[in-house]
């Protein structure tokens, strides 16, 4: 396509292709008939033409390993077999030199690749009565694709950075010309801008993780000489590979067999039994035979030309030999078709001439490369059937790309292969079980539905296709849509989106019911996009010309079509546009995407201009309210059709430097990060200095800086996030250099200046999506080069409206997003701890560069504290400030240990009255930090405690950590600081301990110990407390505490006060108060009779199990009491009786207690437990004989059980056994 033109010849129709049909019939019984070819002349032959196969002098091809030094589409004769081929031809009667590449290419040479490239042979044939041998030889030899490219293409799953090569890059940077650099459509030659380019080295090695795929293993197969046999008999390629032997395989040959026609493979054939996708090894490698070896080709005609010259004899001697040769295998079929032949009235003869499947293709027939329809469909299907896992969603996603590729190489395969894998997906069965279960599709498997509707989308807006093609595709994507399996375009939601072909203005004033949808798939989209077409002229003038401008004098005033510097606009939905430009990417015309790419940006500038003027008349009054209504009826990111990321890609490809030589094909997806350069804008006007790559950032900082209001649903809302930090990715692979520096700033202070139509506005909506993570990019970007204007914007961007308590009154007059309050919003936003994270890292970033600058700081932390609300993220932020504050090999950063301290004590203020389970880490990390900053801040958390902690956190963990050793080490304090921090603490300690008595008691006593009157005071609180909300336990552990501390008269009076509180019942023989009841009566007992006579009454009363009472018992029996040698205390060293107060009370309350557990135990005892229960009575008869009369007691005792139990039978036996 030539400058100024290439707008007539992208919009004119192909060649129309007919619906395919059987193999078509050769005859050559009537040399003038009118279906069948007619055989020259015998003995004619062409200048040049060789004897035999006539091959000698064919060309060698030029094209190397690397398909980019080849042609680009099916029958594009490119650089390789350009002139030099041509030259090496019959009419040249070159043998293919060095010296041949100067030659021209035969007129011969030149027609029969035209030809080769667009006519079936059959049409050949009807055309003309004679076609002299060479032609044919010509036409036939020149009928094989001539590009590795495809073969690449169709035989392994990931396209190479070749295909790259026909990006817009070499032309733009003046290179070849576009056309060159772009595929032309089947059967038309790329015209060359000079002489071809050197060809690849036929060895260029492979990336090691590539040597896998069929397409290298070809290679390697064809470079080791296992090709033989090869033999072209018409449009039917044949010959044999050897796979050499392996450690477990014997070697292998295997029979390979290619038809061909128009320079595309329409079928294979293996030995191996492929069964995948694309081609195999052995297909790759004899194809690559034939386009770099085609001089070591044998060249036959068509079989039905050879049989045309036998007479009869030589015709029966041919047939016998043949099935002589395969009769086991032919000899059924041969005898079947004599039979027909023989009879009259057989359906045989009644069709005029035979099929010869080496006669090429009918006209009738559908010209496209052989792709395997069943194994497609089984391929998706399996990959389908595993859910997204074991790496399927990525196998999925390369045939996704295997499909666009086929479209930039303009191969109907492209649209035929989609067909497929929809058909595939719209058959999965899962989607009928979601439906009826209500739940949502899977995201790996959601995000595999929106490239499928995005490729159909750019399908049906192919600027070749056929308005029959068109209206076939609409019936079956309507088909598709109307199935209530297919998945929405944004799940349950999306009502609220415009047609995708309103060429809508981006403002509120329209209908939302008249934009409103009732259903939307993700087949909508590519629906509404069956009705767009490319005849505007002012478009086609758009695509076709680097110099279209408006004329001077038209410049004057407002136009729909020109901006003031004459360069033409594209006013239309702005995702509708984009698309457009998806569409000529995808489909192999990247000069023309750039183009409209170009004229969408300018027309975006000058809507951003009209908005900053709108802005302004606003502003008095936008601010005064301080709230804003949403403009934009849809975003930009993280739209179905994803405008922003088509057009930064069209203009990043137009800068990307590629590697020569390289084919990059690999099963991991591994790349090198691109690396661009800056090409100059080609335009009519003049000189702008611009570059594409300036217009990519540009265009990107547009379309992320948009205001937008959040949309519905998890999915839409997850994609939101999802693309944002895809194009924040792709803008990260950007080296920011002065241009792009000036093109940053420039848009950021815009951005700031944009008002409601920008989420960097002054004034934004409560619901719009937030910029945070946009803000961190343009921050980290803008600091090294412009500091005041990185904070500025950031800073700006801190906010999360939707979080606060009230929206203003200015967002009532949106109908569809009505003033609520926040708990009602939350269900809404389901990305919302995504937001807050993000709005984290934001703050985190700009703390981490503001360290050392107190004014800085002191700025963000404002923001912070204004705009963070949840206390786990300010926590986090107050512990990233800590450790960047304290560097492990500098020393500390005051001003930002500062910060992360008050970041701290906002998270305890927050987290005070609610729960939070790493409160008690916050609390920790709260004192280190004190700590780290200095005394003056340990002293503030210990004096304004009740405002941080709980009165158990501030005694148990604050004020025990400041009076540790190690902190009083780590601060090195001197005697004065180390007492003011011991009396604040001792303060602490008594407010917590009146606050809690409960769960403070024990902490301020501890913390009380080295003052004496603190001590007391803590004592008294105490006991104070004892009597009302103390529970025993607690009491109990203070009373262990006292003794310990060698207060045993203290000890034991709050033990006393715990008996009190205590209840046992006959069967807790195991409660966990046993042991404080023993030690209890053990303290009294050492003490002396009189406290023992005390404890004992408490005691009977508290406890009424016996085995513990007998335990008490025993214990005070066994030694005299009074043994603690206190002072002015006497000890008689006498031991107690139990006929004697107060022992006396204790054994009567035993014995009681024995009677009244038997009573209980008997009442539901079981035979399984009859000798426990035995063991149970000898236990209590030792209780018995302490007493006097113990052993009468007894007797009574057993006497009675056995009258009262005398139906227990069994048991009384073995009590009679045991006591008589």
């Amino acid at each position: 396509m030539a400058e100024g033109g290439e707008g007539e010849e992208l919009l004119r129709p192909p060649l129309p292709a007919g619906a395919p049909g059987p193999k078509r019939l050769c005859s050559r019984a009537c040399p003038a008939g009118g279906t069948g070819a007619v055989h020259p002349r015998p003995g004619a032959a062409g200048a040049g033409a060789g004897p035999g196969a006539g091959a000698s002098g064919a060309p060698p091809a030029l094209a190397g390993c690397c398909p980019a030094a080849a042609a680009g589409p099916a029958g594009a004769a490119g650089p390789a077999a350009g002139p030099a081929a041509a030259a090496a031809g019959p009419g040249g009667g070159g043998g293919g030199g060095a010296g041949s590449l100067l030659q021209p290419e035969s007129l011969l040479d030149a027609a029969a690749k035209r030809v080769a490239g667009s006519w079936a042979f059959e049409r050949v044939e009807g055309r003309f009565q004679r076609i002299p041998e060479p032609v044919q030889r010509r036409i036939v030899y020149w009928s094989f694709p001539r590009s590795e490219r495809q073969i690449c293409m169709y035989s392994s799953f990931q396209p190479g950075r070749a295909a790259a090569a026909a990006s817009p890059a070499s032309a733009a940077a003046g290179g070849p010309s576009a056309a060159a650099a772009a595929p032309a459509p089947a059967g038309e030659e790329s015209p060359a801008a000079g002489p071809p380019p050197p060809a690849a080295p036929a060895a260029a090695p492979a990336a090691p993780q590539g040597e896998g795929l069929p397409f290298r293993r070809g290679i390697r197969l064809l470079e080791t000489g296992a090709v033989d046999n090869v033999l072209q008999v018409g449009f039917h390629l044949s010959g044999t590979v050897t796979e050499p032997a392996t450690a477990t395989e014997p070697e292998m040959t295997y029979k390979v067999a290619i038809s061909f026609d128009r320079c595309k493979i329409t079928s294979v054939t293996c030995g191996c039994g492929n069964k995948d996708i694309f081609y195999c090894a052995h297909v790759v490698a004899l194809s690559l035979y034939r386009i770099r070896k085609p001089d070591q080709v044998k060249l036959r005609l068509p079989i039905s030309e050879t049989l045309f010259q036998m007479n009869r004899d030589q015709l029966q001697k041919f047939v016998q030999y043949l099935i002589t040769a395969h009769h086991t295998e032919v000899l059924p079929t041969a005898q079947k078709l004599a039979d027909e032949i023989l009879s009259s009235n057989s359906e045989i003869n009644q069709v005029h001439g035979a099929p010869d499947p080496t006669a090429g293709a009918s006209i009738d027939d559908e010209n496209c490369w052989h792709l395997d329809e069943e194994q497609v469909r089984e391929q998706v299907k399996l990959f389908l059937s595993q859910g997204g896992y074991y790496g399927s969603g990525k196998q999925l996603n390369s045939m996704f790309a295997k499909v666009r590729e086929m479209l930039r190489m303009r191969d109907s395969n492209g649209a035929r292969m989609l067909t497929l894998i929809t058909e595939q997906f719209m058959a999965d069965p899962r989607l009928s079980l979601w439906r009826q279960q209500g739940t949502g599709i899977t995201e790996k498997c959601r995000q595999l539905w929106d490239e499928l509707g995005a490729l159909w989308v750019c399908v049906v807006l192919n600027p070749h296709c056929k308005l029959e093609e068109k209206s076939c595709w609409l019936r079956q994507l309507r088909k598709w849509g109307e199935m209530d399996v297919c998945p929405l375009e944004d799940g349950n939601y999306g009502n609220e989106l415009p047609n995708i072909t309103n060429a809508l203005t981006q403002s509120s004033g329209h209908s939302q019911d008249s934009l409103a949808r009732p259903r939307r798939t993700v087949f909508t989209r590519a629906i509404e996009g069956c009705d767009l077409h490319w005849q505007d002229s002012h478009l086609q003038r758009i695509i076709s010309s680097d110099f279209y401008v408006s004329p001077s004098y038209q410049r004057e005033g407002e136009s729909l079509l020109f901006n003031s510097q004459g360069q033409p606009l594209w006013l239309e939905h702005v995702p509708t546009a984009c698309a457009r430009v998806d569409a000529l990417r995808s489909h192999g015309y990247p000069r023309e995407a750039l183009r409209l790419t170009v004229a969408i940006i300018n027309t975006l500038r000058l809507q951003q201009q009209r908005q900053l003027e709108i802005y302004k008349h606003q502003k008095k009054e936008l601010l005064q309210r301080g709230a804003t209504t949403i403009t934009n009826l849809e975003g930009w990111v993280g739209h179905p059709l994803n405008p922003i990321g088509c057009l930064f890609l069209t203009l990043t490809e137009a800068c990307r430097l590629e590697e020569e030589n390289c084919l990059e094909i690999s099963d991991t997806g591994d790349s090198k990060p691109p690396v661009y350069q800056h090409v100059p804008v080609a335009t009519g006007s003049q000189d702008s200095g611009e570059s594409y790559l300036s217009l990519a950032l540009e265009v990107a900082l547009m379309g992320m800086g948009q205001q937008r209001v959040m949309p519905e649903g998890l999915y839409a809302q997850d994609k939101v996030c999802r693309n944002e930090e895809q194009i924040i990715a792709r803008l990260q692979d950007l080296e920011l250099d002065p241009v792009l520096v000036q093109t940053l700033r420039k848009q950021c202070i815009l951005l700031l200046e944009g008002g409601p139509f920008s989420g960097l506005g002054e004034v934004i909506h409560r619901e719009s999506v937030p910029m945070h993570t946009f803000a961190k990019y343009l921050f980290s970007a803008l600091l090294p080069h412009d500091a005041d204007l990185a904070y500025k914007l950031a800073l700006r961007a801190m906010r999360l409206p939707v979080l606060e308590t009230t929206a203003p009154s200015g967002d009532v007059t949106h109908p569809h997003h009505l003033v609520s309050v926040v708990p009602s919003r939350y269900p809404r936003w389901f990305t919302l701890g995504h937001l807050e994270s993000q709005q984290c890292e934001l703050a985190s970033t700009m703390l981490t560069a503001a360290k050392g600058d107190m004014l800085r700081l002191r700025t963000v932390l404002e923001a912070i504290q204004k705009n963070i609300h949840s206390s786990s993220l300010i926590f986090k932020l107050a512990q990233d400030a800590f450790k960047i504050a304290t560097p492990a090999d500098s020393n500390s950063d005051t001003t930002l240990l500062n910060v992360a301290l008050e970041l701290g004590l906002q998270v305890m203020r927050m987290t005070l009255s609610t729960l939070n389970w790493r409160r008690r880490e916050m609390v920790r990390w709260l004192v280190t930090c004190a700590t780290e900053v200095g005394v003056r801040a340990l002293v503030s958390i210990l004096q304004s405690w009740y405002s941080l902690f709980t009165p158990t956190e501030a005694t148990s963990i604050v004020a025990a950590t400041v009076m540790s050793h190690n902190t009083i080490l780590r601060l090195s304090l001197d005697y004065p600081q180390r007492e003011e921090l011991a009396s604040c603490a001792r303060t602490l300690a008594l407010q917590c301990a009146m606050k809690d008595p409960q769960n403070c008691a024990l902490s301020a006593l501890t913390l009380c110990e080295k003052d004496h009157i603190a001590f007391e005071t803590a004592y008294q609180i105490v006991i104070d407390a004892a009597s009302t909300g103390m529970t025993y336990t607690q009491l109990f552990t203070i009373a262990r505490y006292m003794e310990h501390r060698g207060y045993p008269l203290r000890a034991f009076k709050l033990a006393s006060l715990a008996m009190t509180h205590l209840n046992l019942a006959y069967n807790q023989d195991t409660h966990p108060a046993i042991n404080d009841v023993l030690w209890a009566c053990a303290l009294s007992h050492s003490l002396g009779k009189n406290e023992l006579a005390a404890i004992i009454p408490l005691v009977v009363k508290s406890v009424h199990c016996a085995t513990v009472l007998s335990d008490i018992l025993r214990r005070c029996t066994m030694t005299a009491p009074g043994l603690a040698g206190i002072p002015g205390r006497r000890n008689s060293g006498k031991l107690m009786s139990t006929d004697k107060a107060p022992l006396r009370q204790l054994l009567d309350a035993t014995i009681s207690a024995y009677i009244n557990t038997t009573h209980s135990r008997l009442t539901h005892i079981s035979p399984r437990h009859y000798g426990e229960f035995i063991e149970f009575l000898s236990k209590a008869r030792e209780t018995f004989l302490l007493a006097q009369d113990g052993h009468i007691q007894f007797a009574q005792f057993i006497d009675n059980l056995k009258q009262i139990y005398k139906g227990k039978k069994k048991l009384m036996l073995l009590v009679r056994e045991r006591f008589g």
